[in-house]
This record gives C-alpha cells, structure tokens and sequence, in this order.
C-alpha cells in the first residue's frame, strides 16, 4: 500500500503522509518535530491558572451587581 505524497508548506519538500506520522498533515516530518517542540513548552508560569481567572471573573460580577452608587 502506498501513501499519498503531499509538499511540505513550510520547506516545500515532498513527502509521504502516513498514518503514525506526528505533526500537521501539510508538513514534513522535520517541520513538524520543530513545531512539537515549540507547542510543548511549559508558559503556565506566565498565564493564571482557570481557577485564578473565574475567581477574578466572579469578583468583577460581583462588584458590578452589587455596587453603590452615591
């Protein structure tokens, strides 16, 4: 069985699409390992957690709501 070929979008190389292959379907191998490398770093140091931004949602509604206007 034979695997479709497809161009790389990114170095314009041709290569086989197959099944166990990581990354995008319209890159190669070697452009996708690059980009894996980049999705996987570690930023959570830099962005609140979903925990800390519900808790900054719910304060906001709450002072919203709840308010006195003098």
């Amino acid at each position: 069985m034979t695997f479709p070929k497809r161009t790389c979008g990114i170095c314009s190389e041709e290569f086989e699409l197959t099944p166990d292959k990581p990354g995008y379907a319209n890159r190669c191998p070697a452009c996708g390992e690059e980009d894996d490398g980049l999705l996987k770093r570690d930023d959570k140091t830099e962005e609140p957690s979903d925990r800390e931004l519900t808790t900054a949602r719910k304060k906001a509604m709450r002072d919203l709501l709840y308010r006195k206007d003098s």
